[in-house]
């Protein structure tokens, strides 16, 4: 069989669940509304002239304060064709749950459980949706723009003195400093 181009046969084959097309830098990315990725993401694996057979990773990204907020992408690879496809889905907080894609991509567990731990993003379906980085109590997700930083004060020349006397731990045996 001969390879497809999906950025002609996805619009073709899904109408308006292809929400857009781009590329940058060489990349192909397909926007895809987040209720099709199941069937689009199989439609990429199984069909003949893309087969699109192994799944790279699934990542998100904040753009806070940009509505809808999250991007979830899913990095492609045909071994066949030796080409690379991103499905991107984009997602915000009162949307329904992303669907999971483990039931194509068991290797999909993993990704999807660091989505969730990093951003709380919800994936319906999935079969183990816990915290997989952070501990299970953790309050929050680290890596939203809107999780509070906490920081320590930047010592500098002038403020030596004041910041020593919070750290116990940097006084030598016991100079009180």
């Amino acid at each position: 069989m001969s390879m497809k181009d999906p950025q002609l046969v996805l619009p073709e084959a899904f109408g308006d669940a292809i929400e857009g097309i781009e590329t940058f830098r060489g990349q192909l990315t397909i926007y895809v509304a987040a209720s099709h990725i199941v069937e689009v993401a199989r439609f990429c694996r199984d069909t003949d002239g893309l087969r699109y057979v192994f799944l790279s990773e699934v990542m998100a990204a904040d753009y806070y304060p940009s509505v809808p907020r999250f991007g979830i992408s899913y990095q492609l690879y045909s071994m066949l064709y030796n080409r690379r496809l991103r499905l991107k889905v984009m997602w915000s907080e009162g949307d329904p749950d992303v669907p999971s894609v483990t039931e194509l991509w068991p290797a999909a567990n993993w990704h999807e459980r660091e989505v969730y731990d990093m951003f709380g993003i919800p994936f319906d379906g999935h079969p183990d949706l816990r915290r997989l980085l952070m501990p299970p109590d953790w309050e929050g997700h680290p890596l939203r723009k809107d999780y509070p930083l906490g920081y320590e004060t930047v010592q500098f020349s002038f403020n030596v003195d004041e910041i020593n006397k919070h750290k116990p731990y940097a006084r030598k045996n016991g100079d009180e400093r």
